[in-house]
């Protein structure tokens, strides 16, 4: 009796493996992919969205569409069994489309705080099947937060605390400021900042009003905001801005995308980093 259990627990161990290897995954958002591969799990990816850009691994995945908007058709004919999603970014049609093709659609609703960060990372292994790695990644993240957010208040103690306005750009005709409970709102608080924009939530368009009247110390835009701006001295150009004290002191702050955006594993990196940033460009101007 003994032995024949030994067989079937053999046959059995491999099953688990292979099913695992199986799995072929696309994710439809940049911190998805980051926890993914921060999971150990990047070989299982078969294919990614156009803000996915790290780890190098996942740049090199093929993209889903050329803009965000993905049809279920374009994602199918990449044959996944499971596509990951924060809600809200895939219309329900196209759900029902992919699920009911057999394939197993994860919607993961993501948490602008350090704590929402933690279950965000666990949700995503359990939706996968990798409970167990999941709690070893939350473990690890949930230790260089705390000792990031440590660092941070220990360095701000009896500093002013900068107003930092976060500027979304895609060009002159495109501009957007983050209000409260956006997730720049969250990063810009938990690396020492003050969002220089309280009077209203989300996002919402430019105006040369908003910027005067927000008055901030510091103007901070993704990379490639900057760049279809046309640099740091254009941003500076722009109407009203040599006004206010990020203008006067020109202290344009200019981030990675999709590091800031990271509210996953590569929180505690974000955090540093935009803290660091905001502590080198007050010290120098």
């Amino acid at each position: 009796m003994h032995r024949i259990y030994l067989i079937i627990l053999c046959c059995l161990l491999p099953i688990k493996g292979w099913a695992s290897a199986e799995q072929r995954i696309i994710t439809l958002n940049s911190s998805l992919t980051e926890t993914v591969y921060g999971l150990g799990l990047g070989d299982r990816m078969v294919a990614t969205d156009v803000t996915s850009i790290s780890p190098k691994a996942a740049a090199a995945l093929p993209r889903v569409s050329k803009n965000r908007s993905v049809s279920a058709e374009g994602l199918l004919s990449f044959k996944p069994t499971i596509v990951l999603a924060n809600e809200g970014d895939v219309p329900n049609a196209t759900i029902q489309q992919i699920r009911a093709a057999g394939v197993k659609f994860i919607a993961v609703k993501p948490n602008y705080s350090a704590s929402g960060a933690l279950h965000y990372i666990q949700e995503v292994a359990d939706g996968i099947g990798e409970s167990t790695m999941g709690k070893a990644l939350v473990s690890r993240t949930k230790i260089s937060l705390d000792h990031t957010l440590e660092l941070v208040k220990r360095e701000n103690k009896g500093k002013p605390v900068p107003k930092v306005l976060f500027l979304y750009a895609r060009g002159t005709g495109t501009m957007s400021v983050a209000g409260k409970g956006s997730s720049l709102d969250a990063m810009i608080s938990l690396a020492g900042g003050k969002n220089a924009v309280q009077e209203f939530s989300d996002f919402k368009p430019y105006t040369t009003e908003a910027l005067v009247q927000a008055n901030p110390d510091i103007v901070l835009l993704f990379d490639f905001g900057a760049s279809s701006l046309g640099g740091e001295e254009a941003i500076l150009k722009l109407p009203g801005m040599r006004i206010t004290n990020a203008g006067k002191n020109e202290r344009i702050l200019v981030m990675n995308a999709s590091l800031l955006v990271n509210f996953s594993n590569r929180l505690p990196d974000a955090i540093l980093e935009l803290h660091r940033g905001f502590g080198k460009i007050m010290d120098s101007k």
